[in-house]
């Protein structure tokens, strides 16, 4: 059985901060070609997921914005620490903005599911708890129904019906820290986790 020690000292290893962290209640896309809209999703550490979707998406290929913070808890104004100690029911989650004209909800769905690993709930790699969870929040029902569509295709041809993701309504954002936005691109050799990276699968049918 694997040690769960190892992740614990992992979490223990990473920063936290006192600053409080900022209430979005819905994405502000006033600044952003008409026509953007918001994805929300959580697969692990949002310190990576934020990063990988910056590398692939950013640059003129669909993502305007992105921010990491909180949601799908119960309380308000959560801090990373009090997230981290996995009481607050919220997960550490990715909210991006994104050009609907340049890349598909669909196609962010299909990337979300080769850069982390659906199957296991609660736990990516090293980082166990309910706040690493994998969680797809849709916004609209049309979001809804691409993602059950994605989510279904994946299980079937890439996880042998394994998946253990949630899909549940976009509910209130809370911004993270400051210190935690665009934190890999800060602090190029900080906590990545071993979880997220580009799995080689066929495109789905």
């Amino acid at each position: 059985m694997t040690s769960l020690f190892p992740g614990f000292l992992t979490r223990l290893a990473r920063p936290f901060t006192s600053t409080s962290s900022l209430h979005l209640a819905s994405p502000a896309t006033s600044d952003f070609p008409a026509g953007a809209q918001t994805a929300t999703i959580a697969a692990g550490c949002f310190w990576g997921v934020e990063h990988i979707y910056r590398k692939h998406f950013g640059n003129g290929k669909g993502l305007l914005d992105a921010r990491v913070g909180y949601t799908g808890g119960a309380i308000e104004h959560p801090s990373y620490r009090a997230v981290c100690n996995g009481n607050t029911g919220h997960a550490e989650a990715l909210q991006v903005v994104f050009d609907p004209a340049t890349v598909s909800y669909a196609q962010l769905l299909e990337f979300f599911y080769r850069m982390h690993d659906p199957t296991t709930a609660n736990r990516q790699g090293p980082d166990v708890g309910p706040q690493y969870r994998s969680a797809i929040y849709w916004h609209d029902d049309e979001q809804e129904r691409v993602a059950r569509q994605v989510t279904r295709k994946a299980n079937e041809q890439w996880y042998d019906g394994k998946i253990a993701t949630e899909l549940v309504p976009a509910g209130t954002w809370w911004d993270a820290e400051d210190y935690h936005q665009k934190y890999l691109n800060k602090n190029p050799s900080g906590y990545e986790c071993p979880s997220h990276f580009i799995r080689s699968f066929k495109p789905l049918e």
